[in-house]
């Protein structure tokens, strides 16, 4: 019978994979549309209704596109749609965070130490994040349409800095940054699936009926695609940091997420700014630079506060300390794991918990009981490189140690 912790693990694993797939085509797509828009020139004789045009060179070939502002005079024959990409990505994502935060909410998603509520309501919780800060950046959009896009931004941005110090006061550091990166990621995706697409569908309509396309639609869609281009970049590195722990478990994690944004921003400044032919604005990557140095700075002041031990095992936990097998396992575990993964490392090199897991306490090791299994007893991930020396009967000892614990 198929080990159902390893099935997840792989599971994990599937939809993880499928999520950055369909985040490449995505994120790919919205660039080249963005970087297309920017450089499209204008000349005489361009068909009416034409905004611009553009020659590219690509695998061989050359193509000829032309952009109208509302519409064609006529429908096309063959339109092809940028929307599955958005939304596929958005229900990876979301499948993702089912399988690792809302299966496991004990060990990602929840913290006692920061607000100690139960599974279903953590899970709760989350999901009202994510769909309260769509509706309050939408309502914005509506309330700012016609007035300053540039103020509106700063409004925005200002949003985002008290979602991520609220984050960090409801779940782990890990997870606050996965919600804020949720929180943009499903901006993104509803501005596809709320606002882009069903504008462009009015005016598909339209030109059906045989009716003249109103322009607001464009200019609509026009703004939310405007802000997934500089949402994208922070989205990507709030995805990337539950592996870097020096990112989502220090005391100022909500200040490094919101220099993140400005960091993505400026980036995207650079080649927008580039691709519109209106100049080289090199001082963004100083900028950046030196944001990225104060987010280093940030990390390591006050001393790193990774991986707290909770007060008490959980009841899950408390099974794994029970078991004949624990005495050996804990030895085990401070013998061959311990120098790395505690609070001040004295493996030579290591600084910090890698991932910041900590494992000097009986109810730390409990708690990560699945994750030692797994990358210890099944697999020989951990130690890395085996430096030390964990044998075939140590890792025999914490499979049987983990099985037992789930009968």
């Amino acid at each position: 019978m198929l080990d159902f912790a390893i099935f997840w693990d792989w599971l994990s694993f599937a939809v993880r994979w499928l999520h950055v797939i369909t985040a490449i085509a995505w994120i790919g797509s919205s660039f080249y549309f963005v970087a297309l828009d920017l450089g499209l020139r204008q000349r005489a004789g361009l068909p009416e209704g034409a905004f611009g045009e553009e020659w590219q060179v690509h695998g061989g070939g050359f193509y000829h596109i032309q952009k109208y502002l509302v519409a064609p005079a006529a429908m096309p024959e063959h339109l092809t749609w940028f929307k599955w990409e958005s939304y596929a990505t958005w229900l990876s994502g979301f499948a993702l965070l089912c399988v690792v935060y809302y299966a496991s909410a004990d060990l990602f998603l929840i913290d006692p130490n920061v607000l100690d509520v139960s599974v279903p309501v953590g899970i709760g919780i989350s999901l009202a994040t994510i769909g309260v800060g769509w509706l309050a950046y939408d309502n914005l959009c509506k309330l700012f349409l016609g007035k300053s896009d540039t103020g509106l931004m700063i409004f925005l941005y200002c949003i985002l800095v008290f979602i991520a110090w609220g984050l960090t006061h409801l779940f782990t550091g890990r997870a606050a940054f996965l919600h804020l990166g949720a929180i943009t990621a499903t901006i993104m995706s509803a501005n596809v699936f709320m606002v882009i697409i069903p504008n462009q569908k009015i005016v598909v309509a339209d030109l059906i009926a045989g009716r003249k396309p109103d322009p607001k639609y464009g200019k609509i869609a026009k703004q939310r695609s405007v802000h997934n281009n500089y949402l994208t970049l922070p989205v990507l590195f709030l995805m990337l940091s539950n592996h870097y722990p020096l990112a989502f478990g220090t005391q100022y994690n909500w200040v490094i997420a919101s220099l993140v944004f400005l960091i993505g921003v400026l980036i995207r400044h650079y080649f927008n700014t580039g691709h519109a032919r209106k100049g080289n604005p090199t001082w963004t990557w100083l900028v950046a630079a030196i944001l990225f140095v104060i987010i280093i700075w940030l990390s390591t002041v006050p001393k790193v506060l990774t991986g707290e031990p909770k007060a008490a095992a959980t009841a899950t936990g408390e099974v794994y300390i029970a078991s004949t097998h624990f005495p050996a396992v804990r030895n085990t575990v401070m013998g061959r794991c311990a120098m790395c993964h505690a609070s001040e490392p004295f493996y030579d090199g290591i600084y910090h918990a890698p991932k910041g897991v900590i494992l000097d306490s009986d109810e730390a090791i409990a708690s990560h009981a699945r994750e030692i299994y797994l990358q210890a007893g099944r697999s020989h991930a951990m130690p890395p490189a085996n430096v030390t020396q964990m044998t075939d009967r140590e890792r025999q000892l914490l499979i049987a140690w983990f099985e037992d614990g789930r009968e």
